[in-house]
């Protein structure tokens, strides 16, 4: 019973805060200096999958290093929205800055499937941190969560984890920030 009342009182006091907060200056918004901030991030999301592919890629020291990576990332969300595109190489970094939900807080899963020398496919997973760009190469430090990488691989792609991304890839909005990006819709 203490529970409910407990609850119940907790809803009652966090449905009077927006009154509150437009009562401290008419508008709804606090007041500078109160103390008191509601902001609510209406911009739609849509979990995004990547695909890197490289042409060649070597592990070592807690390094992921990826040669020959293509000047555009794939990237693609799941039913129902089924956006697929593409995005500039140099884009990928800085998801591990940007926004409330970057990689940085949270360091993506990534597979990489990869070729071997005798053309037999092999999967390691790792945990992306800390990508840097030079050129068509492209370095991650990882953490290996499983498999092991051929010491010579002839192809590979790079399969990272989901982020939250708005839901408005072709719009102007971020247009800054997206050097190249192409986006299809599929119904």
């Amino acid at each position: 019973m203490a529970m409910t009342r407990s609850i119940a009182l907790a809803a009652v006091a966090l449905s009077a805060l927006p009154f509150a907060t437009r009562a401290q200056n008419g508008s709804g918004n606090a007041t500078p200096g109160s103390g008191i901030a509601i902001t609510k991030d209406t911009t739609p999301k849509v979990e995004m999958l990547f695909v890197q592919s490289a042409k060649s890629a070597t592990l070592a020291n807690g390094k992921l290093t990826l040669d020959g990576v293509g000047a555009t990332i794939v990237f693609f969300s799941d039913r129902p929205k089924r956006i697929a595109g593409h995005m500039a190489t140099p884009e990928i970094v800085s998801l591990w800055s940007e926004g409330q939900n970057s990689f940085l807080k949270d360091p993506p899963n990534a597979t990489l499937s990869a070729f071997g020398a005798d053309g037999k496919v092999s999967n390691t997973v790792v945990v992306l941190r800390n990508p840097v760009l030079s050129g068509d190469r492209m370095t991650y430090d990882v953490t290996v969560t499983q498999g092991t990488l051929p010491a010579k691989v002839d192809g590979a792609s790079l399969f990272i984890d989901i982020i939250g991304m708005p839901l408005t890839p072709l719009s102007f909005a971020g247009a800054e920030r997206r050097a190249y990006r192409r986006a299809l819709w599929y119904y």
